[in-house]
């Protein structure tokens, strides 16, 4: 374990240290690998920007933005918290993480990062893992609270798919979602779907009237909508994938419910390489203020916010994974995590199991 790093590179597998680089400069990302993955972390707000197979092209799934956390907020601040200085999705994504450990060897390689967030008062730690020999990255973070009084909290994984990974007509996202609702107009929305209407996923209501399904994106269309989802109540575990076909691909996320209950979709398809594919779950539908998700209590019989307690922590711990899949891969059926893998179904009934012995 190695405390106080300068700076990260990777060789070979595993994280190591450097000396700081010439000039007082200080270092911006870090680099997690195994045999099997190589995760480049962003150290401001601990984001993840790349990720690649060893053995496969240099293809990261992951967008410009990569997955950053949005924290604590999650969209537009409210008009008094941006007064105060609050910046949209909150503070953590701009905030340099310090690297406060690592494993460096062992069957396990990981980096514990630390932030503090002074306008929210709060403190995140986030770990991250790899294990030998498996296609998996694991996350787990705890939030502390120095507030003497219970507040809701507003927390979102942002997880943006990209070019050229994002490609119109060859991938298909989905997860277990229930029931979703269009989120209503905002400024810069060049909407396809009809505003504030809900729907069963992943059939959506178009403003022009009929449907479209959310699994796909659109060839030679631009448009920006966002819709969030219900997922599963009756799961432990949900998911969501993305799966390239034509390049034999699957990069996803799973995620325990009681943690993230909801997830949004942000669907900008600009038609150029801003083109994006948010997974973003999160602890409340939308991306609006703490006031508005108050305010709305529920939907769909849900929550629309979680509790931070006083003086107090709240731990999540959520995966995801990149893998090659068989020529005949069509499409994901069910993703489900046991007996220390995570198991991926394909619609003709095969399965891609993936180890996943630290599991969440």
């Amino acid at each position: 374990m190695t405390r106080g790093l300068t700076a990260l590179f990777v060789l070979g597998t595993g994280l190591f240290a450097q000396p700081a680089p010439p000039g007082g400069a200080q270092p911006t990302t870090a680099i997690l690998a195994n045999d099997k993955l190589e995760l480049t972390i962003g150290l401001t707000g601990a984001r993840f920007l790349r990720l690649l197979l060893r053995d496969g092209e240099p293809l990261s799934p992951l967008a410009t933005m990569g997955h950053f956390l949005a924290l604590d907020g999650f969209g537009a601040p409210s008009s008094e918290e941006r007064a105060a200085g609050m910046p949209m999705h909150g503070e953590a994504n701009r905030i340099a993480a310090q690297v406060i450990a690592t494993r460096e060897s062992g069957p396990v390689r990981s980096v514990i990062l630390q932030m503090s967030l002074p306008l929210a008062q709060e403190t995140l730690t986030r770990t991250v893992e790899l294990a030998d020999g498996e296609n998996i990255v694991y996350v787990t973070s705890e939030l502390e609270s120095a507030l003497a009084v219970d507040r809701p909290v507003s927390w979102a994984e942002h997880a943006t798919l990209g070019p050229p990974y994002l490609e119109p007509g060859k991938i298909t996202i989905d997860m277990p979602a229930t029931r979703c609702r269009v989120r209503a107009e905002k400024a810069g929305s060049t909407g396809r779907l009809a505003y504030l209407q809900d729907f069963d996923w992943p059939m959506a209501p178009l403003a022009k009237g009929g449907t479209v399904s959310l699994l796909t994106v659109p060839v030679g269309e631009t448009s920006l909508d966002l819709a969030s989802c219900l997922m599963n109540p009756s799961r432990t575990y949900e998911y969501v994938t993305a799966l390239r076909p034509d390049k034999q691909l699957l990069f996803g996320y799973v995620f325990r419910r009681e943690d993230y209950p909801w997830l949004m979709s942000w669907m900008n398809y600009s038609g150029d390489a801003r083109a994006a594919r948010g997974i973003e779950f999160s602890t409340q539908p939308f991306d609006v203020s703490h006031r508005e998700t108050v305010d709305a209590h529920e939907m769909f019989g849900a929550p629309t916010y979680k509790w931070l307690p006083a003086k107090s922590k709240i731990r999540t711990r959520f995966l995801f994974f990149y893998t090659k899949t068989p020529a005949d891969f069509t499409g994901v059926a069910d993703v489900v995590l046991e007996d220390g893998q995570v198991k991926i179904k394909d619609n003709s009934g095969k399965t891609v199991a993936l180890n996943a012995r630290l599991g969440l």
